[in-house]
């Protein structure tokens, strides 16, 4: 049934480190900012080959983004690289008035993002990101699942004008989308179409996703497996369409289940056509330490949560 066979094991990271790159040939306004963390970020390529356009501005998250916001007065594209939990929760400050007040064309760039940080921790492992990125007016918020699409996703924020969030992650996941599909900002993705449930997913939980969708169809069940990679602006037009066959929601995601990709959903669904709704997020508690596939099973964002909230949310129809 699966018609996105696995291609190969990259991490998202490496996406973005190959599409910061290809960018930097692309575009001689593009820059890159790193707190401390170029070999996280895979911008070690950039750096070599760029060195005047590569600033090194150690561990100092804050500065960070105040040199980026001034970079943009000089008509530059700057990219900043750190940890989500560094790029949001410990700038915040920052990017709200520096930034985003002041809508500058700065795309912060954050690694390391949910619970699939693994080892480091819960001190590490923001889970509240999304919500207090898409809360920011002018902010596009964008989630990749693989690594073909966090290159294509980072090629694409380069070309687009404005602030952007991009989310990405640590470990080697399945990579799964062609690299010649196509990819919008703002036009969420129907990876298999269904009949009987929407599942919406996005990041590290698309792959997920997929995989339920293979069990539920084990039972009859026809699920419709979206990807949706951008968060804000979301696609409501793909959402309500989806919604409009099969009459019930699932929603995946790698973070906690107030104010991201669910409840951008159900805002949608609230306010327009509503529907019968399951969220697989994490239920409103911090991480811990462990290897991603445990704490993914742990916190209830794996294959077999996906596909019992599925069968619960058909029942509620």
């Amino acid at each position: 049934m699966n018609s996105f066979p696995i291609l190969d094991q990259k991490d998202t990271r490496s996406g973005f480190g190959a599409g910061l790159h290809e960018l930097g040939k692309q575009n001689p306004n593009v820059v890159a900012l790193c707190a401390d963390l170029i070999g996280s970020l895979k911008m070690d390529a950039f750096k070599k080959d760029f060195p005047d356009r590569f600033f090194q501005v150690g561990i100092a998250e804050a500065n960070m983004m105040g040199i980026a916001a001034g970079l943009t007065i000089g008509g530059k594209v700057p990219f900043t690289g750190t940890f989500a939990n560094f790029s949001t929760g410990r700038v915040y400050d920052q990017i709200r008035q520096s930034i985003a007040y002041a809508g500058k064309n700065v795309k912060i760039c954050a690694s390391h993002a949910g619970l699939t940080l693994g080892e480091d921790g819960a001190t590490h492992q923001i889970l509240e990101d999304i919500g207090l990125m898409r809360m920011l007016p002018g902010m596009t918020v964008i989630v990749p699942c693989d690594y073909n699409q966090t290159k294509q996703a980072t090629i694409a924020i380069g070309a687009h004008e404005g602030l952007v969030y991009l989310r990405f992650g640590r470990p080697k996941w399945p990579v799964f989308i062609p690299a010649d599909m196509p990819f919008e900002i703002g036009k969420a993705q129907v990876l298999i179409e269904g009949s009987d449930v929407s599942i919406f997913a996005c990041g590290h939980l698309v792959w997920k996703a997929l995989q339920a969708a293979e069990e539920l169809a084990k039972t009859g069940i026809k699920a419709e497996v979206i990807n949706v990679h951008t968060i804000k602006p979301l696609d409501t037009k793909a959402v309500l369409s989806s919604v409009k066959k099969t009459g019930c929601v699932v929603t995946c995601e790698e973070h906690n289940k107030y104010g991201g990709l669910g409840d951008a959903i159900a805002q949608v669904l609230a306010t327009t056509m509503p529907t019968p709704q399951e969220y697989v997020a994490v239920n409103d508690s911090f991480g811990e330490s462990g290897t991603a596939d445990q704490l993914l099973k742990k916190y209830g964002l794996d294959v077999p949560d996906i596909v019992q909230a599925s069968q619960r949310v058909i029942k509620r129809k």
